[in-house]
C-alpha cells in the first residue's frame, strides 16, 4: 500500500514538506517499505488519506533512506508517527513517557482519524501537546531503554 501514499527520500524533501505545509496536520510514517506492521499501517492511512484531505497530509519516510531524521527523532521501534503543524512539531500525550511520536500500526481506520481529529482541534487553538483520544488498551506499549552517556 506504500505505492498510494507519496515517499520523501531525502532530508531536503523532508524539511520541505514541514515547512511548506500549512493549515494541515502533517503525518509523517517513519519505516520501511517491506516491514508487515508498516504495510498495515500504510493500508490505514491510504484509506484515510482522502477523508482527511482538508485536515491532513500523509507521508511515508523510509528509515534507511533519510537516517538524519530517524536519529533526530529517536526511531528505534518501527512503524513510528510524527505530526506536525504549520511547522511545529505535535505531541500527543499517549499515556506513555514518550509524547513525540506513536509507536505501531494503528487498530483502525476510525483510530487514526479520531487522533488527526483531536490534533488539528488542538492546533488551531494553539496547542503544541494534546490528549489521545484512544483507548490505552488500543495504543500499543513498550519499554523505553535510556543509557547512561
Amino acid at each position: 500500500m506504500s505505492f498510494l501514499l507519496p515517499n520523501l527520500c531525502s532530508k531536503k524533501e523532508v524539511d520541505e514538506v514541514i515547512r511548506n505545509t500549512e493549515d494541515l496536520v502533517l503525518v509523517l510514517r517513519f519505516g520501511r517499505d517491506t516491514d508487515s506492521s508498516c504495510l498495515r499501517l500504510d493500508d490505514i492511512l491510504s484509506k484515510t488519506s482522502n477523508d482527511l484531505a482538508n485536515m491532513a497530509a500523509i507521508y511515508l519516510v523510509d528509515i534507511d533512506k533519510v537516517p538524519v531524521y530517524t536519529q533526530y527523532f529517536d526511531i528505534s521501534l518501527i512503524p513510528s508517527t510524527i505530526f506536525f503543524f504549520n511547522g511545529q512539531h505535535m505531541k500527543v500525550d499517549w499515556g506513555s513517557p514518550d509524547h513525540t511520536k506513536f509507536v505501531g500500526s494503528f487498530k483502525t481506520k476510525q483510530d487514526f482519524v479520531d487522533v488527526v481529529e483531536v490534533i488539528y482541534r488542538g492546533a488551531m487553538k494553539g496547542k503544541v501537546m494534546v490528549t489521545s483520544p484512544l483507548d490505552p488498551k488500543d495504543i500499543p506499549k513498550y519499554s523505553l531503554l535510556y543509557k547512561d552517556i
